[in-house]
């Protein structure tokens, strides 16, 4: 961790993220589009990325594109979007070979920094719209995405809980977009639309590698991008209701139970670490209170767990369970939270979980997409948390900060995918 450096630099409406390391053979480059999570935008930012990538002013199919990309060493090129707290986040993602270890002198990073560039900034056009063809296949692309959701219960059950929990706040919107929202778009609007995020999204750049040259100049070259306001988004949490109970019926053969408490807790807290240590206890681990006493104790479920969302201030539990023992399920990882309130663990427990969040940080950072992951945090907090601080930071943890944590948590929905029989 001490080694890590992280060099940020403003270029007029990019900024720039260089992490220089030798710890691998390739380049990557990361590129994020942040902006809020609306109704209005969810579907047009989900469908943006992929037509982006199926073609360019100079490249302008996806066809050129690959054959560009394997005259680059087989470099690749990966496009994503997902949401974090309230924002919603476009990735595009390029992987190269690191030209000082190839044996000819071709300047690799500049053209893949300039095919990135490319990419965002020069798509194929049909006048002042995007490409028809490519509008209608990646819509249809979209809708089939959208629609997988419906068949893995798992990720489903997790959608509908948020819908439920958050039904009157941006978080509940699935970031893959509105499925009734995609026919109405058009290339003229999509276009429209891509014009309004490349003039105002919050965009950086990581780039992680071993970079000997200052990269600053090739980034004026390639990436012309207006300066823009910085957007500092707050996410909206409503005030203490009622517990929501929703049970849903369906054709499944194995029931899922899906909880949602209000944590209180973002990545700005001072409580952060203890919450990552919390539920670590709770429900993250094979060792934690949920997987030993719904799932191996008392047989109750196939699998249980815990994970949170640290933008938004959400505990999320997942479990699968058959349809009658839903009441017993509930009842036990109620029980589990309260154990956690009365500060029922040990200081071995304390100490395994500690070991195995520093564990998991360690092996993020390993990798270059996960050392972004773990850096791009700090972008859609506004807040600063230094590398060199994690691990130091999970060991200062004390039973007391977990125990007050846990008693932060606020039961919120209950949401239950059960089958039909019995109906």
């Amino acid at each position: 961790m001490e080694g890590i450096q992280h060099v940020v630099r403003q270029f007029d409406g990019l900024k720039l993220h260089i992490i220089p390391t030798a710890k691998y053979k390739t380049n990557t480059l990361m590129l994020r589009l942040k902006a809020p999570l609306t109704e209005d935008t969810v579907t047009y930012r989900a469908l943006l990325p992929y037509v982006l990538q199926s073609g360019t002013s100079k490249l302008p199919s996806a066809k050129a594109i690959r054959q560009h990309l394997e005259g680059l060493y087989g470099a690749s090129l990966a496009v994503d979007v997902n949401k974090k707290g309230e924002s919603h986040i476009i990735s595009i993602y390029m992987d190269v070979a690191n030209e000082i270890y190839l044996q000819d002198s071709s300047p690799l990073l500049e053209q893949t920094i300039a095919t990135l560039a490319d990419v965002l900034l020069h798509p194929v056009l049909e006048g002042e719209a995007f490409q028809a063809a490519i509008v209608e296949s990646e819509k249809r692309a979209l809708q089939q995405r959208i629609e997988s959701t419906f068949d893995d219960k798992m990720r489903y059950a997790n959608q509908r809980m948020l819908e439920e929990m958050c039904k009157n706040e941006p978080y509940h919107l699935n970031p893959n977009g509105r499925k009734e929202d995609i026919a109405a778009i058009t290339p003229q609007t999509l276009y429209s639309y891509y014009q309004k995020a490349i003039a105002e999204d919050e965009i950086d750049l990581y780039v992680v590698g071993d970079i000997k040259e200052d990269i600053g100049p090739l980034i004026q070259k390639y990436f012309s991008l207006a300066p823009r306001e910085g957007s500092r988004q707050t996410s909206q949490e409503p005030s203490a209701v009622d517990v929501k109970e929703v049970i849903e019926k369906q054709d499944v053969n194995q029931g899922k139970l899906h909880m949602g408490y209000r944590a209180h807790i973002t990545y700005g807290d001072s409580d952060y670490y203890a919450l990552q240590v919390f539920n670590g206890l709770y429900g993250g681990f094979s060792h934690s209170k949920l997987f030993i006493n719904v799932r191996e104790k008392n047989s109750l479920a196939y699998y249980a767990g815990s994970r949170y969302e640290s933008h938004k201030g959400l505990l999320l539990i997942m479990s699968g369970i058959e349809d009658k023992n839903y009441e017993k399920a509930v009842t036990i990882i109620k029980e589990q939270m309260t154990a956690m309130q009365k500060g029922e663990f040990t200081e071995e427990e304390l100490t395994q979980t500690k070991a195995v969040i520093k564990n998991q940080i360690l092996e993020a950072i390993d990798t270059a997409r996960g050392l972004v992951e773990i850096l791009y945090h700090d972008v859609i907090a506004h807040f600063e948390r230094p590398m060199t601080e994690w691990l130091t930071e999970i060991d200062k943890v004390t039973k007391e900060e977990v125990v007050a944590v846990a008693n932060k948590m606020e039961i919120d929905t209950i949401y239950f995918l059960r089958g039909l029989e019995g109906a």
